[in-house]
């Protein structure tokens, strides 16, 4: 069975009413029954009922305290000044003066309602202190100093609450930032995961399908004449094509959660595999000459990674671009960073070419080495320099062909992903 909670809590607006009546009651009913059977000064019911009019002000004004909390505490102290100044006899007719004083002070902005609070107490107790000044017996001026202590504690009271609301609204606000700070990096991981795997799978998919498109182009070109040579390039397209499956098979398995696929992911590849890129240029008619410097220690897997990833991006740009040419690779181990030159001779500087393998058809511009105009794969490369705080420079040369040169840090001081 299933049991419902049911909220007691009375609406605002009918507590303000309850306690405001509470208080006219207690107020004007308190004074009666504690001046029963005593001789007093000045009865209630002196001056046209001036004495009960001015508690029931006084009590009736609460209703409006959180609306006007100002205003309402200066109207139950001007009757709370009025009533004892007149010597109307002494009872519980502070009760609305002190609600009044603790909502100035809760609901204020702090400093300048202590202030209102406390100019407003010093003046009422000078004034209660005057009016008490001629005061039987003397032992009944006690009662006043109870009324300034009471003042006192009661703004102390509204401007603690005041303060523990401020503290949990701010720690509400810092929450609310703190999770907004959280969903925010969050998403800007999941966007910088989704550039690293596209960056991935264009670099794959870009070499392995020029690569392909160049031996496809081989294949049609001397199946008839040459069938040896021919299936040599099916091989070479097999090859490939299954090595960039493997690829895409390791890039994008980080979308899954699946454990047991681990094994058949390949190794996520670096300047280990250089020699089997070169490999793959020159089936795809490049002639590729690759210089190195000696390294003393190995490379960052960040930095080795983006290296290899740049390495293929320009070979591919110069199989798609310019086909077969003499390309130069040159790779410098340096203390601070690892400089990358990439470097080709252009169409026209691959005279003696055609002995090694068959040209490409004539739908490769020659001429130029590269791009002439910044792609997808440039700016690619450059945005994994910048991700390292390295930088990449690629534009024609003055003679012919076209060089990608880049410098990548050994200590990555750029955003990695």
């Amino acid at each position: 069975m299933k049991h419902r909670v049911v909220s007691l809590r009375v609406p605002v607006p009918a507590q303000d009413v309850l306690i405001a009546l509470f208080i006219t009651v207690m107020q004007v009913q308190g004074t009666i029954v504690r001046n029963v059977g005593e001789v007093v000064q000045r009865p209630l019911s002196d001056l046209g009922n001036l004495g009960y009019v001015l508690l029931v002000v006084s009590g009736v004004v609460v209703v409006v305290r959180r609306r006007w909390p100002v205003l309402v505490f200066v109207t139950a102290a001007l009757a709370s000044l009025v009533y004892y100044g007149l010597d109307f006899p002494d009872g519980p007719g502070w009760l609305g003066l002190f609600v009044a004083l603790y909502t100035v002070a809760a609901y204020g902005d702090g400093r300048r309602s202590l202030v209102i609070a406390g100019v407003a107490t010093s003046v009422l107790a000078i004034g209660w202190l005057v009016a008490a000044a001629d005061i039987e017996p003397r032992a009944a001026v006690g009662w006043v100093y109870f009324r300034i202590g009471a003042s006192v504690m009661s703004a102390a009271l509204g401007e603690s609450v005041r303060s523990r609301q401020v503290i949990a609204a701010e720690a509400q606000e810092r929450a609310e930032l703190a999770e907004r700070t959280r969903e925010k990096e969050a998403r800007a991981r999941v966007d910088a995961e989704r550039l690293r795997i596209a960056r991935e799978v264009h670099d794959t998919v870009a070499h392995a399908i020029a690569i392909i498109n160049v031996q496809s182009g081989v294949t049609a070109h001397v199946l008839d004449r040459k069938p040896e040579v021919a299936r040599e390039a099916l091989r070479a397209i097999e090859q490939t094509s299954s090595r960039a499956l493997h690829e895409m098979r390791a890039i994008l398995g980080v979308l899954r959660d699946d454990g047991d696929d681990n094994d058949g992911r390949v190794p996520y590849p670096g300047l280990g595999q250089i020699d089997e890129l070169a490999a793959k240029a020159r089936a795809a008619g490049l002639d590729i000459e690759l210089k190195e410097s000696s390294s003393a220690a190995p490379l960052p897997s960040a930095v080795g990674g983006a290296a290899y990833r740049i390495l293929q991006e320009s070979i591919t740009n110069v199989i798609r671009h310019v086909g077969p040419t003499r390309v130069t690779v040159a790779l410098n181990h340096g203390t601070e960073a690892l400089e990358i030159r990439v470097t080709d001779e252009g169409r026209h500087a691959a005279p003696g070419h055609g002995s090694a393998g068959p040209h490409l058809p004539a739908r490769h511009q020659p001429g130029t080495g590269g791009s002439a105009q910044p792609g997808r794969g440039i700016l690619g490369m450059r945005e994994r320099c910048q991700l390292l705080g390295g930088e990449l420079d690629a534009g024609p040369l003055p003679g012919g062909g076209f060089e990608v040169s880049a410098r990548l840090p050994l200590a990555p001081t750029g955003r990695s992903l």
